[in-house]
C-alpha cells in the first residue's frame, strides 16, 4: 500500500457520493410531493368552505347580538328562525379611553 489510492477505494469513493447524491434528490422530491399534497389538501378544505358557508366581518351589537347581512343569508338561503354555527373570531377590539387619574 502507497501513498496512491486504490482503484477499489476511488471507485467506493464514487458509489458513495452517487448514493449520497441520489438519496437526498430522493428526499426533496418525496418532501415537495409532500407540500403539494398538503397545500391542495388545504385548498381543497377551503373550497369546500367557501361552497357550504360564509364568512363575513360584523360588529357585535348591543346586547351581543350579531347580524348576518342579506347577501350571505340569500346566499344560503337560511331565514328568521334558522339554526346556524357561529364561529367568533375577535379582529380588532373596540378601546375604551380610560381617564382614571
Amino acid at each position: 500500500m502507497g501513498d496512491k489510492p486504490d482503484f477499489n477505494d476511488v471507485e467506493s469513493y464514487k458509489k458513495a457520493i452517487d448514493s449520497t447524491t441520489e438519496a437526498q434528490q430522493d428526499f426533496f422530491k418525496k418532501f415537495s410531493n409532500l407540500q403539494l399534497d398538503a397545500m391542495q389538501n388545504f385548498f381543497s378544505m377551503l373550497q369546500g368552505l367557501t361552497f357550504y358557508h360564509a364568512m363575513f366581518k360584523t360588529t357585535i351589537q348591543s346586547g351581543g347580538r350579531i347580524s348576518i347581512p342579506e347577501a350571505e343569508r340569500q346566499a344560503l338561503k337560511i331565514d328568521d328562525g334558522d339554526l346556524v354555527q357561529v364561529i367568533v373570531i375577535p379582529i380588532e377590539r373596540k378601546h375604551k379611553n380610560n381617564t382614571n387619574k
